[in-house]
């Protein structure tokens, strides 16, 4: 029960949790819109761009939770043989050439790291130090809930938007229509008083 009810008052001992679940919403509505990478939110390739999203944000969280675990492992693979050494670092050079050439994306990765970098550190400050696989796990579902929360947000944004437009043109189309036909009236009256001073 007391483990429990430690559990249930985790965000606030730990604020930076609740900060961790804010930047993911707000990735979340960001990642709806990405006309940025060049798609558009109605194209067929959007589940694609959302699923590489969440790829991104799994990585972040792994490798900013156990990056003494994982670099530790890197470092054995690439000492095993100087091809994969240079596999590896061509593929380094690859995705940071391709990270400086989409900025946006880059800095949402970082912002992404900071937060999950500050949880690890409230948590040091209360001093909880969960082993770094379940603690991987339960910020993975923080921000993956938040995440799917703020795309839920923004889709639904997004449609009402797209709802509301059709409306807005038909009734800035009536007057224009109204127009036109005053103006076609009116050159009918004109001939019409014309024609009669035409003999």
């Amino acid at each position: 029960m007391r483990r429990l009810l430690l559990l249930l008052l985790l965000p606030l001992r730990a604020p930076m949790l609740l900060l961790l679940a804010a930047v993911s919403v707000y990735l979340g509505l960001h990642w709806v819109d990405p006309q940025a990478g060049g798609l558009n939110a109605s194209h067929q390739f959007a589940p694609l761009f959302w699923s590489a999203q969440c790829a991104q944000a799994l990585l972040v969280v792994v490798f900013c939770c156990m990056p003494d675990l994982l670099l530790r492992r890197f470092s054995v693979i690439l000492a095993a043989s100087r091809v994969l050494t240079l596999v590896a670092t061509v593929l380094l050079v690859t995705i940071g050439g391709l990270y400086l050439l989409h900025l946006e994306v880059l800095s949402n990765a970082l912002i992404l790291a900071a937060s999950v970098l500050l949880v690890r550190l409230d948590l040091v400050r209360i001093r909880l130090a969960p082993a770094p696989g379940l603690l991987a796990l339960l910020l993975a579902g923080v921000v993956l809930v938040g995440a799917n929360l703020g795309h839920r947000l923004g889709t639904a944004h997004t449609s009402d938007n797209e709802g509301i437009a059709p409306a807005a043109t038909g009734q800035r189309a009536q007057p224009q229509v109204s127009n036109r036909r005053r103006l076609l009236l009116g050159r009918v009256k004109t001939q019409q008083q014309r024609a009669p001073q035409a003999p």
